[in-house]
């Protein structure tokens, strides 16, 4: 035994028979004994999940509508790539393996002269799990009321985007608000005569009921046009026929919310020429999310993920001929 080990060794003895004498006095003494541990009841509930941080002069919002369940890895979920090979895929990054869950963060944008949200949510249908439905709860719990939404900008079509635009009874849930769409995507999604497609139809009948009762109220956007100041759209098709992201710039500062150009942090990263079950033309989303990667690289830009891990900002390296996702460090203070 060396003399540190020995000092080591001893310096425990001491510390341990100091211990036990301590006790072994104070109960020799007849002081009361230590307190039982409080049983405090489990909550069993999460804390409303915002997060508010600055774009230049503009202050932003992140709400999560809760996780969007997918169920058990199935080779069709990115066509290409198997069962096995997606299986590990998660595992290797320490992702769950029985259940591909992803995030749903959108994004409310106050300018200083409007307050803009950035797609909706699933709202009342719990289609991919019972755990999402929250935008609205969250809202007010980041002191944002519904009613104070002067426009909703939608990326595109899907229940997960616009599903919160009415309430159950037919009343809008955000009665001031202009809505922003691609006319594309508005024609394709309350198109009648899909209802007869078995693979689209539950998705069109859902999207009729949001859309049509507000057509009074909807703008119809163009590739490059700046809908709202600081706001940029940007025409990103192939997941929807009219799929937009949208870039917005204050102060020399940008962030890129690029909707549903990419899916899954791990898949649309490191095997970014996969398409998704739920594109409407795969190939044309995989170019369109090439061209969007490579110009978040080349441009150092930050982005938005609606679906990535909470609450979905960061930035993009190349890797190969793949990229690399880095999760942006919240700010705990602004």
């Amino acid at each position: 035994m060396t003399k540190l080990e020995s000092t080591l060794l001893s310096r425990r003895h001491f510390l341990m028979a100091s211990a036990t004498a301590g006790l072994t006095t104070g109960l020799a003494a007849g002081l009361p004994p230590l307190p039982a541990l409080a049983k405090a009841p489990m909550r069993n509930t999460q804390a409303p999940a915002f997060y508010r941080f600055k774009i230049g002069g503009f202050e932003a919002t992140i709400i999560s509508d809760g996780p969007l369940n997918f169920g058990e890895p199935k080779a069709d979920f990115f066509p290409g790539i198997t069962q096995e090979g997606l299986t590990k895929a998660l595992a290797d990054n320490f992702l769950a393996t029985d259940n591909i869950v992803v995030e749903q963060n959108a994004l409310v944008l106050n300018t200083g002269d409007r307050l803009v949200l950035f797609d909706t949510g699933l709202g009342n249908t719990k289609v991919f799990g019972d755990k999402s439905g929250r935008l609205l709860a969250t809202l007010k719990s980041a002191g944002i009321d519904p009613k104070d939404i002067d426009a909703v900008v939608l990326t595109h079509a899907h229940p997960d985007h616009c599903w919160a635009l009415m309430t159950e009874k037919g009343g809008r849930n955000f009665p001031k608000a202009q809505i922003y769409i691609a006319q594309a995507d508005f024609d394709f999604w309350t198109d009648e005569a899909k209802l007869s497609i078995d693979a689209i139809k539950n998705f069109v009948a859902g999207t009729r009921k949001q859309l049509l009762p507000n057509r009074d109220r909807l703008i119809y956007i163009k590739d490059g046009q700046e809908i709202l100041p600081g706001i940029q759209a940007m025409a990103a098709p192939g997941h929807t026929v009219g799929h937009t992201m949208y870039m917005i710039a204050s102060q020399g500062k940008s962030l890129c919310y690029v909707g549903d150009v990419a899916h899954h942090p791990v898949v649309a990263t490191q095997t970014p020429r996969l398409p998704f079950l739920f594109d409407t033309d795969g190939n044309q989303a995989v170019e369109t999310r090439l061209r969007v990667f490579d110009m978040l690289v080349a441009q150092r830009i930050p982005f938005l993920a609606y679906h990535f891990p909470w609450p979905g900002i960061g930035h993009l390296a190349a890797q190969g001929d793949a990229y690399r996702y880095f999760p942006a460090p919240m700010q705990m203070a602004l």
